[in-house]
């Protein structure tokens, strides 16, 4: 079921033998680049085409009617109207707790400070296809709000009929978003940062995707601002008291959202990993997204065999994945060893699926090795921190020649200048 990697004893480079095989090849680069140059050349002409495309409809109308939006709740199920309530409030609770007072410090006449200022507009990408994710809208949009954003956009793809799921509207209502588009794929991408007729540019861009999403996302990062969450992660580390069908079960959750995504145990039980290969092989016989988990397996399934808790966790370091489960006897004691992660879960009454929809904590986080450097999407994520300076005529004089040491090093005489006018003023007004 999982590939066996014995690294038991193993003393050389551990980022090497962890390395998935390099898949870059196969990025539809070129393909991405034809639709993004195709919607900045033809703007909504481009998209409606590409929507038949990609996703077999023709969408004529491409913004969905706020009156839809606003009625979706209604139309879902209690039972999820009243989750989405629920899950809504955990991330805006803990999103709201990011938020916290601008730095400011004066020292010897020096003041500096930063105004906090939220981007004007913002963009949140949904996938869509293999299934529905209403529970991204509001990862993307709630901390959008937090943030004070003032115009939050929505693109999803649509279904076979035009629509966009009634479910994802729910959401998109109880996050408050503003518009919401039936585009997906590269071209949604590629709207959001050039603009179209219909679809206003975003200044920073977050949401999942596919590879093709991936790879618009990286073409156009030098436009917007963006993420690169990818294909869907994840690494439980287990020991030999670890419950058998419970990390199989998290490792086939993960495994379910499809092809180039990967799964993968470390363990210092030869037993546990016989076993939770057995486990993952009977629970996959009647799992509906049964294609979806082999396919995710066959290129990204892996068990991964060490001496001990401390060589698990540095091999689960070198491959820095998205979700990192703990479940271990005691799994506190092993966090202050997580250097690379995009977010970790501790215990077997923690599985990764709680941070997916009603922890509040988000669950747009680092893949591809990025947690080496990136962090999940967060309240910052859709803010400026201004920088504030002033200073008086004293403590000017007092820095100056600091200044201009550096300005002549640099070879920038009017930096020096800059400074030099300054101090031969004579309390001349600012």
């Amino acid at each position: 079921m999982l590939a066996r990697l014995d690294l038991r004893g193993f003393a050389g480079d551990l980022d090497a033998a962890v390395a998935r095989p390099d898949s870059s090849g196969d990025e539809p680069i070129e393909t991405v680049r034809e639709i993004i140059a195709d919607v900045r050349a033809r703007g909504d002409r481009a998209l409606r085409d590409l929507t038949e495309r990609f996703d077999g409809c023709r969408v004529d109308e491409l913004r969905v009617p706020a009156e839809e939006v606003d009625s979706a709740t209604k139309q879902v199920a209690p039972e999820f109207a009243a989750a989405l309530e629920y899950a809504a409030g955990e991330i805006r609770a803990y999103h709201e707790a990011q938020l916290t007072p601008p730095v400011a410090l004066e020292r010897d006449g020096m003041r500096v400070r930063e105004v906090v200022v939220p981007v004007d507009r913002a963009g949140c990408y949904v996938p869509g296809g293999r299934a529905k994710y209403p529970s991204t809208v509001l990862m993307t949009a709630i901390p959008a709000r937090a943030a004070g954003v003032a115009e939050v956009v929505l693109c999803v793809p649509p279904d076979r009929e035009g629509r966009a799921p009634v479910p994802t509207l729910a959401a998109a209502a109880v996050a408050g978003v503003d518009e919401v588009y039936r585009v997906g794929g590269a071209q949604a991408i590629a709207a959001m940062a050039y603009g179209t007729e219909s679809i206003r540019a975003v200044d920073v861009l977050y949401g999942p995707g596919n590879v093709y999403v991936t790879v618009a996302k990286r073409e156009v990062a030098g436009t917007v601002v963006t993420d690169f969450a990818g294909p869907s992660e994840i690494v439980v580390i287990a020991d030999a008291d670890a419950p058998v069908e419970l990390v199989a079960v998290d490792l086939l959750a993960q495994a379910e959202h499809g092809p180039d995504g990967a799964a993968i145990l470390i363990t210092w039980s030869e037993a546990v990993a016989d076993s939770i290969d057995g486990a993952m092989a009977r629970l996959l016989e009647d799992a509906p997204r049964r294609a979806d988990i082999e396919a995710t397996l066959a290129s990204g399934g892996r068990s991964v065999l060490v001496d001990d808790a401390e060589q698990a966790l540095a091999v689960a370091n070198a491959i820095a994945p998205e979700h990192l489960e703990l479940v271990t006897s005691d799994p506190e004691a092993l966090v202050p060893m997580v250097r690379n992660a995009g977010a970790v879960f501790c215990g077997r009454w923690a599985p990764a699926v709680i941070g997916d929809y009603v922890a509040g904590v988000n669950h747009v986080l680092p893949t591809g090795r990025t947690a080496r450097f990136a962090s999940a999407l967060r309240v910052d994520d859709f803010v400026k921190h201004i920088h504030v300076v002033s200073l008086d005529e004293t403590t000017l004089r007092r820095v100056a020649s600091h200044a201009r040491a550096f300005a002549e090093v640099e070879g920038l005489a009017e930096h020096g200048r800059s400074v030099a006018l300054r101090e031969q003023s004579t309390g001349a007004t600012p």
